[in-house]
């Protein structure tokens, strides 16, 4: 190290130019122009050409993520049989109904085993047979809660199902 080096300080935000250098110490000059006595171990010579090759990287904002427990995990499945297969005129009503009762046990086994909180089992409006279906499965499942409502059981066309 000598007079006129650019320096930094080890562990302190101080920055300068030496003035003098002794056995165990420098006088060095800070950016604002005090004078400050530092052990030459904690001095870090500071090369300029480093520092302009480096490129600055800007991080985006990171998000605030949600614990799991609080978090708005829910899953909607749609019965409605032209949602669930390509081609529905070429199934028979007993098919059609089977179908519909395999994706429903599929889908509660799936939230339950990935820990979803809540699914919204749409099954429409209609003569009532899906309806009663999902509602007649629901009661023999455990581990759930669910509104089954006598005032909006033929007026709704879904039921949310909460797991316990």
């Amino acid at each position: 190290m000598k007079k006129g080096d650019l320096i930094s300080v080890l562990d302190e935000t101080t920055t300068g130019k030496i003035i003098s250098v002794s056995k165990d110490f420098a006088l060095i000059e800070d950016e604002f122009g005090f004078e400050h006595s530092i052990e030459i171990s904690k001095i870090i010579p500071r090369e300029s050409h480093l520092y302009e090759k480096s490129a600055i990287s800007i991080k985006d904002d990171l998000k605030k993520k949600a614990s799991k427990k609080n978090s708005d995990n829910s899953r909607v499945i749609d019965l409605h049989f032209e949602k669930l297969v390509k081609n529905p005129a070429e199934y028979s009503a007993w098919e059609r109904l089977e179908i519909q009762k395999e994706t429903l046990i599929e889908n509660l086994d799936y939230c339950k085993k990935n820990y979803i909180k809540k699914l919204n089992i749409i099954h429409g409006i209609g003569d009532g047979v899906l309806q009663n279906l999902v509602y007649d499965y629901l009661r023999g499942y455990s581990g759930i809660q669910y509104e089954e409502d006598d005032f909006f059981f033929h007026s709704s066309g879904n039921v949310w199902v909460t797991f316990n």
